[in-house]
């Protein structure tokens, strides 16, 4: 389902159908239509069964996220839900809810991230909400090999979790 053209995004609902062993992602506050074109590529790319985001209009951002996605956003699977919403709608269907967040010891590499899972990354400004780290389950943050009080951006970060999450699923 494609961000782009006339369609709407479907809801997630209780009778929508998921992947039962699937790997989702949302990106939570993402705002530079770039880093989402670029995550959806790196998502798509892993295999990433689907994308939620949150109820928004990307179309005044759409051709930018076709392009930077390198056609990605149009073979997707994507569902509008709040975000609280849809991580209480994954966990009843026996996803484990993974956060990447700085204030752990868990260390991305280092930490089971074995399928189904719904991957949640902050954005650029706002992060993730307190509401959504209360429902994860795991918290799991990216090592630095020096000292650096920024972080990356989510782009960066959401390809260095799918990526160890395609590397621990793959058969």
């Amino acid at each position: 389902m494609a961000i782009t053209g006339d369609r709407t995004l479907p809801c997630l609902s209780s009778d929508t159908e998921i992947e039962p062993d699937g790997f989702y992602a949302m990106i939570q506050g993402i705002e530079d239509p770039y880093n989402f074109g670029y995550s959806l590529r790196s998502l798509y790319a892993t295999g990433c069964s689907g994308i939620i985001l949150p109820p928004r209009n990307w179309m005044s951002a759409a051709g930018v996220v076709a392009r930077s996605s390198a056609g990605a956003s149009e073979m997707f699977k994507i569902y509008k839900s709040d975000p609280l919403e849809a991580a209480k709608f994954f966990k009843s269907k026996g996803y484990k809810i993974v956060c990447a967040d700085e204030r752990t010891d868990n260390i991305l590499g280092e930490c089971e991230l074995k399928t189904p899972l719904l991957l949640i990354v902050g954005g650029e400004k706002r992060g993730i909400s307190k509401a959504l780290f209360d429902e994860a389950d795991t918290l799991v943050k990216i090592n630095y090999a020096r000292e650096f009080k920024a972080s990356l951006s989510a782009a960066s970060a959401t390809t260095m979790f799918a990526y160890e999450i395609m590397r621990q699923n793959t058969k």
